[in-house]
């Protein structure tokens, strides 16, 4: 259900109708004002209403496998290790069959979990984004030399 906020200037024959539609009940959204003075030249009067916006906290990290890294190869051979040691003598019945499906997404999983990496989402959190380019910028922030940006500029450039 929702409240609809309506002001008419009456003195003048072709009004606007300005309409603003708020929660009914809602204690946060039930603070509107309406500014006659704010019309100028229009009988427009405007309206407001102010709205809490309560902090959120966004976790600025990942875990992630970081592509052609020693944990995605250690990774990749628990999988190719965990698939052959799969027993299927017994899976015609559908009871054994799903446990044996269980067994292998809790090896992958374990696996995951014992190779996989906080990764920080920064503005540089790019699929190309590697060791190098940061160290090429971490280089050129202690330095602030010219030369070594474009070197930092050419390393980015390289490695996309």
């Amino acid at each position: 259900m929702f409240l609809l906020g309506i002001w008419i200037q009456r003195d003048k024959s072709n009004s606007v109708i300005d309409l603003m539609f708020l929660q009914s009940g809602s204690t946060e959204l039930n603070n509107h004002s309406v500014h006659p003075n704010w019309c100028l030249s229009s009988d427009h009067a405007p309206l407001t209403v102010l709205i809490a916006i309560n902090e959120e906290n966004i976790d600025s990290f990942r875990f992630s496998i970081v592509k052609n890294s020693e944990e995605e190869v250690s990774f990749i051979k628990e999988v190719i290790h965990a698939i052959k040691s799969v027993d299927i003598s017994d899976i015609s019945n559908p009871i054994k069959l799903e446990e044996t499906t269980n067994s292998l997404v809790s090896k992958i999983k374990y696996a995951w979990r014992m190779n996989l990496k906080q990764v920080n989402i920064m503005k540089h959190s790019k699929s190309w984004w590697n060791e190098e380019c940061r160290c090429a910028l971490n280089e050129y922030r202690v330095s602030r030399n010219l030369e070594i940006w474009k070197r930092f500029k050419n390393t980015v450039k390289t490695t996309k």
